[in-house]
């Protein structure tokens, strides 16, 4: 069942594809393409030139660069010289860069011209100074640039063998507000691939993988950097979602593999359906993780597209994947699947630590090869989450008899009205069924009497949208006490790179009204 051969360093990796597939394309772009030959030959020499230009084992080095081949040599490499990587998202807001730059004590950056003042300026203002490598457009004539380390390189790279110390500072989506630096380490990433994508997906060296993933999150860089570089892959890496642009490259006929979160396949059916496109090419398996997929949506999709779209659910401190839906036989719509061969996980009331019946909602905790190694100088936030093993995840969750798990919203995020628990999630479900309804987003507000009431945003698909009739829709499918008492009308609903809804900026927005 586990794939262990897929766990192994990052040199073994490059060599092990680069003998057996050298002219095989590993990734390309919109730009460039490289092949399994050409990406260990230039990894080896970026690693190499890295150490001459003064980068040490266990170096922390930032990659804040656009989706692309670039972002995939640029981690390969580091890698391979022995830094720790640590993923900045490339629309990341300044104050956003200046934290995780400052709080992982990065000693390089590598980054496009176009992000050269900007980073000057945070680099002035935060008084650090990480050596900068320059990539894409301009970077020959701005310094230090990755193509100019990539040739030649007179010493072999370092290569650690070492898969278990931290490799990765991934700053989690921030859903509730400043990020935490999750330490990940090669083995726990891998072993995902091992346990979920080859076994489950049944990736194989044939799929050809088209990835709009954002690979500076945890599960772009699990399945679309490192998954598909363990498995001997092939991928077309997308800069950016466009629903017109996947429906476009899906109509070649190229690719067999397409991993999202559960928004991009939203606006992909929704795109479809103002367009006609009844087929995704000859794609076999889609993917979804990152956040709650509504069962509507997944019934929708692979009603439309006789395509699989597979649930899974995970969270950067378990390295991504948790539970997956599996490719063969029958599943509950709704739920995000079962655990993973060799993850244990336990539904326990969060009070008492003590099992839930099957059936009933209790916080998931996760025990594994894939937890992280801890938060990056937070022990204390380290110490609460890890307890005698056991990941505590904050998700509350329920099993059914055959050990499917459903993830029912957040512990924090439960609305307490009058006594009665209101997920939001449940809410969610039920609007975005109505025609009319785009996205929405439910948020827990003070009430005077009943402590909290659920306030619902919704993004409509036409200017004049009706909020009595939508009420009548909540009424016909929710108890009295989980209907909205107040609808905003807004552009959009804040969400992580992942697809989480970000709760926290609606409740600031509201505060600020």
């Amino acid at each position: 069942m586990l794939h262990v051969d897929l766990i192994a360093p990052i040199a073994t990796l490059l060599e092990r594809h680069a003998k057996q597939r050298p002219n095989q394309v590993a990734y390309w772009d919109s730009t460039r393409s490289v092949t399994y030959g050409q990406l260990a030959s230039r990894t080896a020499s970026i690693a190499a030139n890295l150490a001459k230009v003064g980068l040490r084992d266990g170096d922390k080095i930032a990659i804040y660069l656009p989706n692309g081949v670039d972002w995939i040599e640029a981690c390969f490499a580091a890698l391979r010289a022995g830094a720790i990587i640590v993923p900045i998202s490339y629309d990341a807001a300044e104050g956003e860069i200046s934290y995780r730059l400052t709080d992982a004590e990065c000693g390089f950056i590598v980054t496009t011209v176009a992000r050269k003042e900007l980073t000057s300026k945070i680099f002035s203002d935060a008084a650090i100074a990480p050596m900068s490598v320059f990539a894409g457009p301009g970077a020959e004539n701005s310094g230090i640039s990755l193509a100019g380390l990539a040739v030649g390189g007179d010493a072999p790279p370092a290569d650690p063998e070492n898969i278990d110390r931290s490799s990765f500072i991934i700053y989690t989506s921030g859903t509730t507000g400043r990020a935490k630096g999750v330490l990940l380490s090669l083995r726990g990433m891998l072993w995902i691939a091992a346990s979920c994508w080859a076994p489950i997906a049944e990736l194989t060296e044939q799929d050809v993988v088209l990835s709009p993933l954002p690979l500076f999150h945890s599960y772009g860089l699990n399945l679309s950097v490192l998954s598909v570089l363990s498995i001997g892959a092939s991928e077309h890496i997308m800069e950016k979602f466009s629903p017109q642009q996947t429906l476009d490259l899906l109509q070649t006929g190229k690719y067999s593999v397409l991993p999202g979160v559960p928004t991009m396949f939203h606006y992909l059916l929704h795109r479809a359906q103002e367009t006609g496109v009844e087929r995704l090419g000859t794609i076999r398996l889609c993917i979804s993780a990152g956040a709650i997929m509504p069962a509507t949506l997944n019934r929708a999709f692979e009603e439309r597209f006789r395509t699989r779209l597979l649930d899974g659910y995970g969270i950067t401190e378990t390295s991504t994947m948790v539970t997956m839906n599996w490719l063969h036989g029958a599943r509950p719509m709704g739920s995000c699947g079962l655990p993973l061969p060799g993850l244990a996980v336990r539904i326990v009331d969060p009070f008492s630590a003590e099992d839930v019946p099957i059936g009933e909602e209790g916080e998931l905790i996760v025990r594994g090869p894939n937890l992280m190694l801890g938060y990056h100088n937070k022990p204390t936030e380290t110490a609460s989450a890890l307890r005698k093993g056991w990941y505590h995840t904050g998700d509350l969750a329920k099993s059914d008899p055959s050990g499917y798990l459903t993830i029912t919203g957040r512990i924090k995020e439960l609305i307490i009205r009058g006594g009665q628990n209101i997920a939001p999630a449940e809410i969610e479900e039920v609007v975005v069924r109505y025609p009319q309804v785009k996205d929405c987003a439910v948020v827990g507000v003070k009430h005077a009497t009943l402590g909290e009431v659920p306030c619902l945003f919704v993004v409509a698909k036409e200017s004049e949208f009706d909020v009595a009739a939508l009420m009548d829709h909540c009424r016909a499918h929710l108890s009295a006490y989980k209907i909205p008492e107040a609808t905003h009308i807004v552009g959009e609903i804040p969400r992580t790179g992942s697809g989480k809804i970000m709760r926290f900026k609606l409740v600031e927005a509201l505060n600020q009204a």
